[in-house]
């Protein structure tokens, strides 16, 4: 079979205000509502400028405010908001959480939510965004060439990628039928039910082990490993990966990533034991 392409290389001339203006669109379209004060932190820019990048979405019709004088996906949005209001607030706890994570395994962790039959990825912390630990904790990766780029706002099938696999496998039958009826409706208009069974073996075996992997198949020389987060309520509400160059994968795996990802889990289901994604 062949390999998926790599995407997302960057630009050998990168253009800083387009990049700014593209990321503000994705905070739009990823948390539901975004207040300038807060986009222009994340991107590290002024106030006078995330407002003056907010017009340009509004006049497009990308973007525009509500009775709060928050910014709300437009009309012109291709996309629907990944998870409203609730998703910032996830993402404003797990992020502590990924950081710790990422300086131990010295990998990229993510944060990812369904969004139909795909996930979203709602946050990223690259090992380059964190200071450095005393020494390596897993694996030897400072050495080795080649870090995981930030995945925000990337949109990749859940059936593929890892946090979304683990994520699937935590849903019952009736649920996956729901989010792949497309794709399981034959051409009579019946079932495909043995494409339904193939989806259902492969959660079961991803719940009975623990975590799921994507090796390679969203993108060539990425490999990944997740585990689904539940919330307060113990809905599976997202998944938590870690993506790896796929030359080193195996390599970070030994040196036990599993045991770090599965402890991260843990830590962060903890932290939203008062938090529900349905309000």
């Amino acid at each position: 079979m062949q390999k998926p392409q790599t995407f997302r290389k960057p630009p050998q001339y990168p253009v800083e205000s387009v990049d700014h203006a593209l990321a503000l669109l994705e905070m739009v379209r990823d948390f539901g509502r975004v207040r300038i004060s807060v986009a222009a932190k994340l991107l590290g820019i002024s106030t006078s400028t995330a407002h003056r990048l907010m017009a340009m979405l509004v006049y497009r019709g990308y973007a525009e405010q509500d009775a709060s004088r928050r910014y709300v996906p437009g009309p012109s949005m291709g996309l629907t908001p990944a998870g409203l209001s609730w998703t910032a607030e996830l993402r404003h706890r797990a992020r502590p959480h990924l950081e710790t994570l990422t300086e131990q395994v010295q990998e990229t962790s993510n944060l990812v939510v369904l969004a139909g039959d795909a996930v979203r990825f709602l946050l990223s912390v690259e090992y380059s965004s964190v200071p450095p630990p005393a020494a390596p904790v897993v694996g030897d990766s400072i050495s080795e060439p080649g870090v995981i780029g930030d995945r925000r706002g990337v949109v990749l099938p859940a059936d593929k990628a890892s946090g979304g696999k683990a994520i699937l496998a935590q849903l019952t039958r009736e649920q996956i039928q729901r989010i792949f009826q497309k794709d399981l409706r034959q051409r009579d208009g019946t079932l495909d039910t043995s494409r339904l069974d193939q989806l259902l073996n492969k959660a079961a075996i991803i719940r009975a082990r623990g975590f799921a992997t994507n090796i390679e198949d969203t993108e060539a020389g990425v490999s990944a490993l997740g585990v689904a987060i539940h919330d307060g309520e113990g809905a599976a509400i997202a998944g938590l990966s870690v993506s790896v160059p796929h030359h080193r994968f195996s390599k970070v795996v030994d040196a036990g990533l599993v045991g770090r990802i599965q402890q991260t889990k843990l830590e962060l289901e903890e932290a939203l034991l008062d938090f529900s994604a349905h309000g």
